[in-house]
């Protein structure tokens, strides 16, 4: 399978646009499952104006929240796709400057240095692409993220002590989400990464606190861990908006890799309660959106 550069730019154009203002269904899904245990009388007054906000911005048709984020495209290319990976890196950068310019999007990226921003949702380096490979024949797949600031400026790296074991990860992870209080915008997926380097521990905590609800760890143990942190980080009293409750995340999520035996990487990187994100597949019999 060949894939279309022009093709690929109309994709990145409309992800942003759909995750920009349609929130996928499993975490509408979470909103109620957190408001039907939430015992705080104010917690569920707030959850319930979240809800009502969602559905106007989404019977609107306007953005689910005014942070368009840093665009993220995370892209998955199957056996048998035939592809220039430069000329797709530049399609999905056009798509996503497109999307800027042709919608009322703010666009919310600068320069580190000047804060200069192009109003076009990219810079150096930004988007953010990350390539992947997978064994599906003959499909590509992309994925497309907003990540705001509230959500990321709430990340945290820790090369823990190996001999601290699981105590210290359940600890530093409680310790962030205290530390994030509402800043992050609650209820939150609270991303988890343990194990690999210092930069693919941080990688793997975005990954997890992107990944949909209800899924698990692969890995049993840290499938164990995902269980008991959900509970211990509900059991605090941040509550929605950092205002008390239950409701302080949806989710504990977790990925992993193998590390340096004199290591014990921990990183923490969260998502708000406007969980964006859309997908794009694309299959010889043509390209389909989803979440």
């Amino acid at each position: 399978m060949k894939v279309d550069t022009k093709a690929i730019e109309e994709a990145a154009r409309e992800l942003y646009i759909r995750a920009l203002k349609i929130l996928p269904a499993d975490v509408k899904d979470g909103f109620a499952r957190l408001s039907a245990r939430e015992t705080d009388r104010t917690a569920k007054g707030v959850l319930a104006t979240m809800v009502t906000n969602i559905a106007v911005a989404e019977d609107t048709d306007n953005l689910l929240c005014q942070d368009t984020g840093i665009p993220i495209y995370n892209v998955t290319v199957g056996r048998n796709v035939d592809f220039d990976g430069y000329a797709l890196k530049q399609a999905i950068r056009s798509g996503c400057e497109r999307a800027t310019r042709e919608h009322p999007l703010r666009s919310s990226v600068v320069h580190p240095l000047t804060r200069v921003n192009e109003h076009t949702s990219c810079g150096i380096e930004v988007p953010v692409i990350h390539i992947d490979f997978s064994d599906l024949p003959r499909t590509l797949r992309i994925e497309m993220i907003p990540k705001g600031s509230g959500s990321e400026n709430n990340s945290f790296l820790k090369m823990a002590v190996p001999a601290d074991g699981v105590d210290a990860i359940k600890a530093f992870v409680i310790d962030c989400v205290i530390a994030a209080g509402g800043k992050t915008c609650p209820p939150t997926i609270v991303g988890v990464g343990l194990g690999g380097t210092s930069d693919l521990c941080i990688a793997l905590a975005k990954r997890a606190a992107t990944r949909e609800l209800g899924s698990r760890c692969s890995d049993a143990r840290g499938a164990q861990i995902e269980e008991q942190l959900s509970g211990a980080v509900n059991r605090l009293g941040v509550g929605p908006q950092g205002l008390g409750g239950d409701a302080t995340a949806f989710a504990v999520h977790v990925e992993l890799a193998a590390t340096h035996i004199t290591m014990n990487p921990i990183a923490v990187n969260m998502q708000c309660h406007s969980a964006r994100r859309a997908t794009a597949t694309f299959t010889p019999e043509g390209v389909s959106f989803g979440f």
